[in-house]
């Protein structure tokens, strides 16, 4: 499939996704548990993937144009600078999410908030330092 038609597929499903959700929160008045959670999933789904497809369209023609701009653009992607600055940055992010996730589990602990939350946050948490231990050591051999 090309990715024109890729970036129509995905805003028209954004869309269907947000009606849907929009329908489910003012038709069903008395939803109870997932129901109740699932319009609202589907709205910020929708919302997010309509976002998505409608900024590549955006994108691909305000490029269309002008062939220098995208030349431009693309130079810019692959720039060793620019690659330099956004690994550097996605570290400095990583350093700080480990502490941030860390303490808000001890927080959630100390509110005494349900278990079940709290071991999926522990468990979410114990899969990323894991992948990023599993990374860490892949490389070290490649280097």
């Amino acid at each position: 499939m090309k990715k024109s038609n890729l970036s129509y597929l995905l805003t028209l499903t954004g869309l269907i996704l947000l009606a849907v959700g929009l329908y489910f929160i003012k038709t069903v008045q008395d939803s109870q548990g997932v129901m109740r959670a699932l319009a609202y999933v589907c709205v910020g789904f929708g919302c997010v993937i309509f976002g998505h497809g409608m900024g590549e369209i955006i994108s691909r023609g305000a490029i269309k144009n002008s062939p220098t701009t995208a030349k431009q653009i693309e130079i810019d992607k692959k720039d060793e600078r620019n690659v330099a600055i956004a690994n550097r940055a996605k570290a400095k992010e990583w350093d700080m999410m480990a502490f941030v996730f860390g303490a808000l589990m001890l927080a959630f602990i100390f509110m005494d908030t349900d278990m079940t939350s709290v071991l999926l946050l522990v468990s979410a948490y114990l899969f990323v330092i894991g992948y990023a231990v599993y990374y860490r050591c892949k490389y070290d051999k490649e280097m």
